[in-house]
């Protein structure tokens, strides 16, 4: 069977291994297994969320609300934008896809960083555009200007704070930055973790607000996959110029999100104090990482998220390393296939970070 020939040069993403998988595969008991491999929410989602979602339980027979008024007026308020200025999508890598195939197409040059999201390249050679990256581990804005200059691409993206890396870029150089990009080129502000790197550090903050009002050009994404704990319920958003946006709404399919997903989500809005408290926690075990890389004599990069990038010495391999650490019931996240040897983990509770550490130490 003949199958399109783009997919030949497509590599199929791996996300973190399940705990089920780790059960079948090792024989461990789910009970002894840590997942630190997927920038979990390791508190979970608002209890509001959770007691929301059973009340509604019995609408799973009903298609969801397409016009999705309730998550669109939670949003609305909390970003101070209109309903034509947003998207939502099945996570917000959805949303990347209906921007990916509005915008490029075999003729076209997406810019990203040399270490972010695989599924910015994976969409891009969806539709046969060429990608183009930066030589930088962190974002450099000079660098992205000056191949922004030579590669005229269509989109680009800026993944802040980024992922695997966690390093985040100052809200006054991506503006500055922004000011010199032409009305033709879309540049996504991908924030999926905004709300840890803006509670980190004020000068990371990035208003969506601020993005439409000064540029017709520029797509801020969120999600409520880190912070909020709904990482199942798959349910992202894009907020931009209203232009932008009824452009990506001829892609979006009809119920994208289901009834039990809006209804997290918007409840999820509601309790910010849930979501604090959960920040709060993860910025005061992430001391102990620090702590633990110093120790262990490993570089660890200055995160504004909710996982920590452990740059391991040459005399160790981090496949390895996330090989071992699986076979004890630790998943971490292997970096190498970003061509880092390196591991990434999601700060989880104190009782699963004493746990990396403990194995850890014994391996290395």
């Amino acid at each position: 069977m003949k199958f399109n020939k783009k997919l030949e040069n497509i590599k199929t993403y791996e996300a973190g291994k399940p705990i089920e998988l780790v059960v079948r595969e090792f024989g461990i008991e789910s009970k002894d297994i840590v997942k630190l491999a997927s920038n979990e929410n390791p508190y979970g989602c608002s209890p509001k969320v959770q007691k929301a979602v059973t009340q509604i339980v019995s609408n799973m027979a009903l298609y969801p609300d397409d016009s999705m008024l309730k998550l669109k007026s939670a949003l609305q308020k909390r970003f101070d934008v209109t309903d034509e200025n947003l998207i939502i999508g099945s996570g917000s890598d959805q949303v990347i896809e209906f921007i990916m195939h509005a915008k490029a197409d075999s003729n076209s040059k997406i810019l990203i960083n040399s270490v972010t999201f695989a599924m910015y390249e994976i969409y891009a050679k969806h539709v046969g555009a060429e990608v183009i990256r930066t030589t930088s581990q962190e974002h450099n804005l000079e660098e992205f200007y000056e191949l922004y200059k030579s590669e005229k691409p269509e989109i680009i993206f800026l993944c802040t704070p980024n992922n695997p890396t966690g390093d985040a870029i100052d809200s006054v150089d991506m503006l500055a930055f922004l000011e010199k990009i032409d009305e033709d080129t879309l540049v996504v502000i991908d924030g999926a973790y905004m709300e840890y790197g803006a509670f980190k550090d004020k000068r990371k903050s990035v208003a969506p607000k601020e993005l439409v009002e000064k540029f017709s050009n520029v797509i801020y994404l969120g999600t409520f996959s880190k912070a909020y704990g709904l990482g199942g319920m798959r349910v992202g958003y894009g907020i931009a110029s209203a232009p932008i946006i009824k452009e990506l709404y001829k892609l979006r399919p009809p119920f994208n999100i289901t009834t039990l997903s809006l209804e997290a989500a918007s409840i999820a809005l509601e309790d910010e104090e849930f979501v604090v408290n959960s920040i709060s926690s993860c910025f005061s075990e992430m001391q102990r990482y620090e702590a633990f890389a110093t120790e262990q004599k490993i570089e660890m990069i200055e995160s504004y998220t909710n996982f920590v990038t452990l740059l391991l010495p040459e005399n160790k391999n981090s496949t390895e390393l996330a090989d071992a650490l699986l076979r004890k019931g630790m998943i971490v996240r292997d970096l190498s296939g970003y061509g880092m040897n390196a591991i990434r983990v999601t700060v989880g509770t104190p009782e699963q970070n004493s746990r990396f550490f403990e194995l850890t130490e014994q391996l290395l």
